[in-house]
């Protein structure tokens, strides 16, 4: 009995003081939310094990900020919280400071603060670091930070615990050192997981790997605030016609998602030339282009950003008042995460799906590239074995994977300890390594689970709240009463025909460009990058089109794979290009055309027609020495060179010495082959060398 009344004193001693820093933070009239001061409670006691499953906008923050005050009061080492993004941890910052918590990051971005905020951590003047998982393979920062705390660590949080699972839809390979740095602090030490998108597989994982006792606290997924609608809209010409006549009647502003770099920039085009202030944002832009492009959002100067997932969870707009999806995301997981960004402080925001006939094909192609397969792993470290210390540009000519899913490889491997990286090389560590075939395996299967799962969405006819908190393994999911299923859709379905065919022309107007290669890649003789002579570099070009999609892009997939040529259409439609809309300088006065044994009057046809309407010369100079694999089969730029570098030549004969030329392809990909023909035609005493195609594959060049 004594213990027990000890026990209840130290809870209400506990609650007390809760709500105390609430007051100190939010002011005296704060009020926790559900399961908030639950969830801090269970987080103070020492030796706590605990994983918080909230919505995002809950407050998962507030937690581990008014926790990290409560036991430092009480003589605990400092908290340390592990965090995936960069932007995340600029937010955090910016709110333990108005909370009254000394914070410090240490990020790539700040080195030269990084003793500073050593000595102050050690000197026991700040009481929360943050830090991403990467951080963690750095042997430096474990023995020279973590291990001389004097208290150790008192709190160490990990935000995004999704990411720890490779089951979760944003896993990291970094996250994996989180549950061995667990292993070496005090058992005292307490440790928080929060996530607001696990459903009970990610959640099992996450438990597996930080341990068996570790006790889920988990509230309701459903979002109030949202309104949401699925629009099945097939032909992206109809989603654009869609977006521009409803776009505008929408309160705030917002997020419009795209699957693909291209489609951002296609559909922000599209919308400014309608007068609406559209933006495109993902990975290709600067840093400076995201930053100012996501403070016009902020600050509202622009009705939406067109993003690809790179605006994702560094992002916080508490008044977003939509969000739009111009294609179904890969994962109902995806979609929420996206989804929730709005109306976190809004009484009403809308949550608009728009499904098309492209999205099965993308999505596929996102489920068989999410993660590197088991082979690619074995490759990638026997390389590393025979080969090393080595870096990457070494590695790309050695292993026929992409530069993206090497780095995903290396990242892997490191997170399994059995490579290293110094000085820029990696190179192998001690131990064995073999991988799991069954796991990697189960794993692309259960992506193409959740893509069909996502697209039952589409077609359900029950509320689609409930629809997701269920594939969230939610236990409260029920009907929302707010969604277009339950009351009744709050957007029309149709659009203007006007509209969608001036979406249509407009499409057909946009034409990708293609821009010069300015190095060549590392290869056996060259272990490093090299820049391609100016001499002998392409100008800038132009494709008629995107490949298999949109405008002409499905009569050039028609015309190469069952016509067996490029009918007048295109011709024509590429002779208007080159001439009215691209106009070269100086202008071309000859054609050529890069020749194939599979297919030889392919192309020679179409750049025999399309000199005829040019009014110019079309002239057969480069002729194919050998046979070459498809380029589309070799993965990086070290193999797609070593493809295709000695296999053209050229007949000088057929060369207008000094003139400039229009090299011709059907499809352009890599950009390799165009390049090794220009440099080609330049040495052997050719003009200036302008490359087309007549379609670029999806994400080759930005239109």
């Amino acid at each position: 009995m004594p213990a027990e009344r000890a026990h209840r004193a130290r809870h209400h001693e506990t609650l007390m003081e809760a709500r105390e820093s609430l007051a100190l933070m939010l002011g005296p009239e704060a009020e926790f939310r559900d399961g908030q001061l639950e969830a801090i409670t269970a987080v103070a006691e020492p030796g706590s094990r605990v994983l918080v499953v909230q919505r995002t906008g809950w407050g998962k923050t507030l937690v581990y900020f008014i926790a990290t005050r409560m036991i430092r009061v009480r003589g605990a080492g400092p908290t340390v919280v592990v965090s995936p993004l960069v932007s995340l941890m600029r937010n955090q910052l910016a709110t333990a400071e108005a909370a009254g918590v000394s914070a410090a990051a240490i990020t790539s971005g700040n080195r030269p603060e990084w003793e500073t905020i050593r000595r102050n951590l050690l000197q026991g003047k700040t009481d929360l670091l943050l830090i991403s998982p990467e951080r963690l393979a750095y042997g430096g920062f474990r023995r020279d930070v973590l291990q001389q705390l004097p208290k150790g660590i008192g709190l160490l949080v990990i935000d995004e615990a999704h990411c720890i699972s490779d089951w979760g839809h944003d896993f990291r390979p970094d996250y994996r050192r989180v549950a061995r740095l667990m292993s070496r602090i005090q058992k005292h030490a307490r440790v928080l997981a929060t996530t607001g998108t696990a459903n009970d597989r990610v959640v099992e994982d996450v438990r597996a790997q930080l341990g068996s006792s570790m006790r889920v606290l988990r509230g309701p997924l459903a979002r109030e605030s949202l309104t949401l609608q699925t629009i099945v809209l097939h032909q992206p010409t109809e989603r654009l016609a869609w977006l521009a006549d409803h776009l505008p009647t929408l309160p705030g502003s917002g997020i419009i998602y795209c699957l693909t770099r291209a489609d951002t920039e296609l559909v922000a085009r599209w919308l400014r030339e309608r007068g609406i202030d559209v933006h495109a944002y993902h990975a290709g832009l600067s840093h400076e282009e995201r930053a100012e492009r996501e403070g016009w959002l902020l600050a509202n100067k622009c009705k939406a950003l067109c993003a690809t997932v790179a605006l994702g969870m560094g992002f916080d707009k508490p008044d977003l008042a939509f969000v739009i999806h111009y294609q179904r995301p890969r994962s109902v997981v995806d979609y929420y995460q996206q989804v929730g960004r709005a109306g976190r402080a809004l009484p009403q925001a809308y949550g608009i799906l728009l499904a098309g006939a492209e999205d099965d094909a993308i999505g596929e192609y996102f489920a068989s590239t999410g993660q590197p397969a088991a082979e690619e792993q074995s490759q990638v470290l026997r390389a590393v074995e025979a080969h090393g210390p080595v870096s990457e540009d070494q590695l790309a000519p050695i292993v026929n994977v992409s530069k993206t899913r090497l780095a995903q490889c290396l990242r892997l491997l490191r997170a399994d300890d059995v490579v290293g990286w110094r000085d820029g090389r990696w190179y192998r560590r001690p131990g064995s390594w073999s991988p799991d075939f069954d796991r990697w395996a189960r794993i692309s299967a259960h992506r193409l689970i959740e893509m069909e799962r996502m697209a039952r969405m589409t077609s359900h006819d029950g509320c689609l709240m409930e629809y997701i908190c269920r594939e969230l393994d939610d236990p409260s999911a029920a009907p929302c009463g707010r969604c277009a299923n339950c009351a009744g859709p709050d957007l029309p379905e149709r659009y203007a025909r006007r509209t969608l065919r001036e979406a249509d022309a407009a499409v057909k107007a946009s034409h990708p460009e293609i821009q010069p290669r300015r190095q060549w890649p590392a290869d056996r003789e060259h272990p490093e990058p090299r820049p391609i002579e100016p001499s002998l570099r392409l100008k800038w070009g132009r494709a008629l089109c995107v490949y298999g999609r949109l405008g002409h892009g499905a009569a050039v997939a028609d015309g190469k794979f069952r016509r067996g040529g490029f009918g007048r259409a295109l011709v024509r439609a590429s002779a208007e290009l080159i001439r009215d809309t691209w106009s070269p300088h100086p202008t071309p006065t000859w054609i050529t055309h890069v020749p194939s044994r599979r297919r030889p009057r392919l192309v020679a046809d179409f750049a025999q027609a399309l000199a005829r309407a040019l009014g110019i010369q079309c002239r057969e100079a480069l002729v194919k020495r050998s046979e070459t694999r498809e380029q589309k089969r070799m993965l990086n730029s070290s193999h797609q060179l070593a493809n295709v570098r000695d296999a053209f030549g050229v007949d000088r004969r057929a060369i207008i010495a000094g003139s400039p030329v229009l090299l011709v392809d059907d499809i352009v990909d890599s950009r390799w082959t165009l390049t090794v023909c220009g440099a080609k035609l330049l040495e052997a005493g050719s003009g200036p060398v302008f490359p087309f195609a007549l379609a670029a594959a999806t994400g080759v060049a930005r239109p």
